[in-house]
């Protein structure tokens, strides 16, 4: 079974407390923006800002994306998104969706694939200017399975606390690994390949093609630039019913996003290395916590360092990016300032 309901007393409170632990969800209050506040023009899938929730986007428009100060009460923070172009007839593959992907390691406990498959509940704020029906949808990645539910935006410019029940799975167990296993996604549109017929609203079943049906009634939020969508407050849990939203203190949220994102700014600390040239040196970094897998290190600029090497001595010089090497606990290189992403 699934089921959709506004829920608006103790379990949407954001002070009664949450049960430690319950949310499987990452950064749910929208707490974390390792890579930037707010992003314009964005037209591709990708990490935008609020750290862990991606941004699945196919020629549909484009977006400002934000972490926004705009939340519910008890709230500091939500994730924005506004149409800047829009798209009022969407070709057939056309998508705008928002969503976390999770690794199956830390979903062995929904005991899926099993006969006793647990449900779980889905609860989250949602505002919009933009009233009608939208759809959410959990696609099992490593089975082809997908399961989904209808929610209504009753009131424009308002926020609504949203709670949705699905029911287990006994078919197709996830992956005990560091793969991402499961897709959460909230769909805000998508062309006749995803609206063409009924809504995927029951038990878990094969997934048609590569989406979800959401059915005609989904909203359009590309349909205007005028348009806008908040959401905070995401929590998902095992059982039939919602609790209060668990909040995390910011060190530990940072710490588990961390784990899939970390910004190594220049200028922001200092390690002990070697000068290997004129306008070289080499230094480790050890990561603050361990990354899901090895990560892609990007460099953000050239550094400076002051080094004292035979024949280099007090060099204050631009440096040779140079990645060495790098694994999931750090790497060692020849500058500062990298992004390292291990994002599933």
């Amino acid at each position: 079974m699934s089921r959709a309901r506004d829920f608006a007393d103790l379990a949407g409170s954001a002070d009664a407390g949450g049960i430690s632990g319950s949310n499987i969800l990452h950064n749910g209050a929208m707490q974390v923006a390792q890579r930037s506040q707010s992003r314009t023009g964005r037209v591709t899938s990708a990490y935008y800002t609020c750290d862990r929730w991606k941004q699945f986007i196919n020629n549909m428009g484009s977006w400002t994306i934000q972490q926004s100060t705009t939340a519910p009460d008890g709230f500091s923070n939500s994730l924005r998104l506004a149409c800047t172009t829009a798209d009022a007839s969407p070709a057939a593959g056309d998508y705008i969706i928002v969503g976390q992907i999770l690794e199956g390691q830390d979903l062995q406990h929904l005991k899926k694939g099993t006969s006793g498959a647990l449900s779980v509940t889905l609860s989250f704020w949602v505002r919009s200017n933009k009233t009608g029906t939208y759809h959410i949808e959990l696609n099992d990645v490593d089975n082809g399975r997908t399961a989904g539910a209808a929610y209504t935006i009753s009131s424009a410019d308002t926020w609504e606390h949203k709670s949705i029940t699905i029911a287990g799975d006994t078919s197709g167990a996830f992956g005990n690994d560091n793969g991402g296993s499961l897709e959460v996604l909230w769909w805000l549109g998508g062309g006749t390949d995803f609206t063409s017929g009924t809504t995927v609203n029951s038990p878990w079943q094969t997934r048609s093609g590569n989406f979800i049906n959401i059915a005609p009634s989904n909203v359009n939020l590309a349909d205007s630039t005028s348009n806008e969508w908040y959401i905070t407050g995401c929590q998902m849990e095992i059982g039939e019913q919602a609790t209060p939203f668990e909040h995390r203190s910011f060190a530990d949220e940072l710490a588990r996003c961390q784990r899939y994102f970390q910004s190594v700014e220049r200028g922001r600390g200092s390690a002990i290395g070697n000068a290997t040239g004129a306008t070289q040196t080499a230094f480790s970094h050890a990561f603050p916590v361990v990354m899901r897998a090895s990560p892609t290190v990007t460099q953000i600029a050239v550094g400076r360092h002051n080094c004292n090497h035979d024949g280099y001595t007090n060099q204050n010089k631009s440096h040779v990016a140079a990645l060495v090497d790098v694994t999931s606990t750090g790497y060692w290189f020849y500058n500062d300032g990298y992004t390292v992403d291990a994002e599933l």
